[in-house]
């Protein structure tokens, strides 16, 4: 994780991560002008982002915004089509405003399992980390719960629906692929996998949709 003035708030339960309710206490416990980075950086993640959007007019689709600087940096490097969605009403109302002045984002609060848009409407869709915060759970991380795989199966679902075909999905996560794959896998895109970092691994899953 990259925390920058941001505090460090790590609850007792993590299965708290998965509610609105930790989240709204949390952002509206922070200045508005707080960030905060799960696993990596724009720029680290930019030669693999390079490699799959090759157009700065794409129209991008963030989940889970939170208050990273992600979609801000992406737009200072010439992106200029990014929706940012997070079900905080407190965050989005502070992204709003940190990120006035640029036009071509937008800031809108809404459940990733549930989005609100037409079928094929984006070119790239980045997870970076939101779907981790589902997953924290106090099961087995080998089996689990039925309820569990149904939220994120939802997450993924309406990716694949929102996704135009030749798009990707694109999500950065600690998560091992054995943990993982089983989650991502669709009849339309084949899970192709980049590891990052050395001591500690992250893992980077791009999908393109093919049908």
């Amino acid at each position: 994780m990259v925390a920058s003035t941001s505090l460090n708030v790590v609850p007792d339960d993590p299965t708290a991560y998965k509610t609105r309710e930790y989240w709204e206490e949390r952002y509206q416990n922070e200045d508005s002008g707080t960030t905060f980075d799960w696993f990596k950086t724009y720029d680290e993640l930019k030669p693999l982002f390079d490699n799959h959007i090759r157009d700065k007019n794409a129209k991008i689709l963030i989940l889970g915004c939170g208050n990273s600087t992600l979609g801000e940096d992406m737009y200072k490097d010439g992106y200029r089509n990014i929706t940012n969605i997070d079900y905080s009403k407190t965050v989005i109302d502070n992204m709003k405003e940190r990120c006035g002045d640029t036009p071509g984002m937008t800031w809108l609060e809404m459940d990733i399992r549930d989005l609100k848009f037409e079928d094929r409407s984006f070119d790239i869709v980045i997870d970076k980390g939101t779907m981790d915060a589902i997953l924290c759970n106090r099961g087995d991380v080998w089996e689990p719960s039925e309820e569990l795989i149904n939220e994120v199966k939802q997450e993924v679902d309406e990716v694949v629906r929102v996704l135009k075909v030749g798009g990707a999905f694109l999500y950065i996560t600690f998560g091992q692929p054995h943990f993982r794959r089983r989650h991502l896998e669709r009849d339309c895109w084949e899970v192709k996998i980049t590891t990052m970092g050395e001591a500690f691994h992250y893992f980077f899953y791009s999908m393109v949709k093919q049908q």
